[in-house]
């Protein structure tokens, strides 16, 4: 998945698995990093844009559900550390306060 250099960073092969037409929408797209929090009762939890990791509100943090990343301001939107870290550069993702 991953082509690894040493000294470079990891390079994001243009085949990654996670790659489904996210530049039609998250091109230069500005995120803040938070707590997730569930927007209705009806609507508890969202995906990764790219892993489709579960956010949801919650104390038990584990390898299928997170409770922070970064989400984009209207909280429309949200991506794990590790994909945010993975795509930041592709992307042109920027982080704001």
């Amino acid at each position: 998945m991953y082509e690894r250099h040493k000294g470079m960073k990891e390079m994001i092969e243009k085949n990654d698995w996670r790659l489904q037409g996210q530049e039609r929408y998250l091109i230069g797209e500005k995120f803040i990093f938070k707590k997730y929090q569930m927007k209705s009762e009806k609507w508890d939890h969202d995906h990764c844009e790219f892993c489709w990791k579960k956010f949801m509100e919650t104390d038990d943090s584990n390898d299928e559900i997170i409770n922070e990343g970064y989400s984009t301001v209207d909280n429309y939107r949200w991506i794990c550390k590790e994909c945010f870290n993975d795509f930041k550069e592709m992307f042109k993702l920027e982080i704001i306060n």
